[in-house]
């Protein structure tokens, strides 16, 4: 069993009483880790025969609060538990052993920040869950490390990605809402991971349908034949083949003005905000469109609409992927796209 999963005590690896491991945290400025390593017991070490013939189990201990490190403020708290991928194929269920667990913790930020970086921290956790190795030496030379820039390498790169965009910062913004390919030159590992980090999580990936995003990948890549190019060679990246609207526009302010507070969970919220209100704006045309099936004056309000928000040009492009064969839906959407172009000539 776990003892308890936070202590402030800094301690090396060692064995518990009941064969398990743990690692004690360690401070990193305002944040904290720990990692412990245990195993479960078999049904059969678990219980003993009652009166009845039925197994029972002594119950389980509660950690007191002496077990915990607690840190003067409230903060956010992230944990998982897991076991090794290659050592799930090698339990077998003959054996009263069972393969060892991990319970990974992470403290720190805000209060409920860390909600918001739940699949990163999830992915990072995975990088773990594949190559971690409890020996000693690469304890200290690897998984130590890697613990200790959880919150540089997971909770960050959108704070840092801010920070070296600024007001280009909405070239970056349209490439995610689009779904155009980006190409990132001449830049150092972090800030291309920085930059890839960014753009999956700015995406709509998993609030629009996949099929969409599909097609909408390759209608892009098609119609514009060339990918967006991020050259970070000097102290600013310069882009090639960049577009933008005046829906990436405002939300780039948005960006820009909370960077001087430099907080991490600040900029996530904003980014959610963004996408959600991307989503919004979507379904608001889908409406319409079906609106427009039946009426023209619903049809004025379809362009009013994409001429007001500030973004039609990437919601026509999604909507008509979306009516591809929905026959008078794609009729609607294509008069709307002639209504667009004759504006934008005009």
């Amino acid at each position: 069993m776990l003892p308890g999963l936070l202590d402030g005590d800094e301690r090396e690896l060692e064995s518990s009483e009941e064969g398990g491991e743990e690692r004690r945290p360690e401070r990193h400025g305002s944040t904290y880790h720990s990692l412990y390593g245990y195993r479960s017991c078999s049904p059969r070490q678990q219980g003993v025969d009652g009166g009845d013939g039925s197994p029972s189990s002594a119950p389980a201990e509660t950690p007191s609060s002496q077990d915990f490190s607690i840190p003067e403020h409230k903060v956010g708290c992230y944990y998982c538990r897991f076991q090794k991928e290659n050592l799930l194929e090698m339990a077998t269920l003959e054996s009263d052993i069972s393969a060892p667990e991990y319970v990974v913790c992470f403290l720190g930020g805000s209060e409920k920040g860390l909600e918001l970086f739940r699949l990163e921290l999830d992915k990072y956790i995975q990088s773990l869950k594949i190559n971690l190795d409890l020996e000693q030496k690469s304890l200290e030379t690897s998984v130590n490390p890697y613990l200790r820039s959880w919150f540089e390498n997971a909770i960050c790169p959108i704070q840092r990605v801010v920070q070296l965009f600024q007001e280009k910062l909405a070239f970056l913004l349209h490439a995610a809402l689009s779904y155009t390919p980006v190409e990132v030159k001449n830049a150092d590992e972090r800030t291309e991971k920085d930059i890839s980090r960014f753009l999956a999580a700015a995406s709509l990936q998993g609030l629009v349908q996949e099929g969409t995003m599909t097609s909408l990948c390759i209608a892009m890549t098609e119609e514009q034949h060339k990918s967006m190019i991020v050259d970070c060679s000097g102290p600013q990246p310069q882009l090639h083949n960049a577009g933008s609207n005046r829906f990436c526009e405002d939300w780039m302010h948005a960006f820009v003005n909370g960077a001087e507070g430099g907080n991490p969970f600040l900029f996530r919220q904003i980014l959610e905000n963004f996408k959600l209100k991307a989503i919004q704006d979507i379904n608001n045309l889908k409406r319409f469109i079906r609106q427009a099936e039946m009426n023209h004056y619903a049809l004025f309000k379809c362009y009013m609409f994409l001429k007001n928000c500030g973004s039609g040009d990437i919601l026509l492009k999604i909507v008509k992927v979306e009516h591809a064969e929905m026959p008078e839906a794609r009729n609607v959407v294509t008069v709307l796209e002639e209504f667009m172009r004759e504006t934008s000539v005009a």
